[in-house]
This record gives C-alpha cells, structure tokens and sequence, in this order.
C-alpha cells in the first residue's frame, strides 16, 4: 500500500451516518444536501448531527420540503416543475442544516448556531440530554467518530 494511505483510517461521520435504521430517513436527506455530504465527508470539519428518529419525521404536519406559505402563495403545485423543485431542495437544506451542529464534542450548555443559524444548547435534566429551545429528549448517542458524533433526538427542532 502506498505511504500515507491505509485502509483502517479512522471513520468519519459520512461512514456512519446510515448505520442505524432509526434514522434512516433523516440520514438520507443528509446525502441529499450537498454541502453537508461534503462536511460529514471531510475528516476535518467536526459536527454533531442531531438526527430525528423516524417517527419524529413522520409526526410532521408536512414534509421536510414543503412551506406552507409557498403553498398559500404558489398554490398546490408549488413544487411542480425546475422552479418547485428548487424551492423543495432550499427547503430541505435548510431542514437538515438546522440539525447540524459545527462542532464536536459540544458541551453543556454551550449555545451555538446550527448550519441553520438557529442557536440550540443542550441540558441535562434528570439524567438526560434535552435539546434547547424545545426540550427535545437525545435517546442516544448512536456513533462518536473521529469528526463528530450522531445523536438520536425524539423530535424534530424548528427549522421555519
């Protein structure tokens, strides 16, 4: 094997992030976004990926693509065509970046912005990790990897 390449380099978070079936739908929209594909592939960009468990995504009153308002404004065919499908991806984007903490491991307490800008900390409350604002319980922590960790969260986190 050539210098410097090996193959039992440490995992990553893109090795990781569709292991477990509990998550599977979110996983699959983190592949869907570009710009996050590309950070949980990168070694060098540490995150911590709060995913919801699938029944949070099914609990939604609409899918992670969709908004009311260009629903209220574009009709029912909102995301027919180039144009919808565009607005769909933005939409997704900004679904999955507001579950992706810019670093690893995050502390207690600690309040950062999400790629999304929204600013989320977490406490511990009887014994359990509670994402804030929104009490949002962390069920588990499913991997920790050289550039992050993956945390299953029993909801979704505002994303609007």
């Amino acid at each position: 094997m050539p210098p410097g390449s090996s193959s039992n380099d440490a995992p990553i978070l893109s090795d990781v992030v569709g292991k477990d079936r509990s998550i599977n739908i979110f996983s699959g929209f983190t592949r869907d976004v570009d710009s996050v594909a590309a950070r949980l592939n990168d070694g060098s960009q540490n995150a911590t990926i709060l995913a919801p468990d699938n029944s949070a995504i099914h609990a939604l009153p609409r899918k992670p693509w969709e908004d009311p308002r260009e629903y209220e404004s574009l009709g029912a065919n909102a995301y027919e065509g180039a144009d919808g499908s565009s607005r769909a991806q933005k939409n997704l984007e900004r679904f999955v970046n507001a579950h992706i903490i810019p670093e690893s491991p995050w502390k207690e307490n600690h309040k950062i912005q999400s790629l999304g800008g929204n600013t989320v900390w977490y406490e511990i409350k009887d014994g359990k990790k509670m994402l804030q604002p929104g009490d949002i319980e962390v069920s588990s922590i499913a991997d920790k990897v050289a550039n992050g960790e993956i945390w299953i969260i029993k909801g979704v986190l505002n994303y609007a």
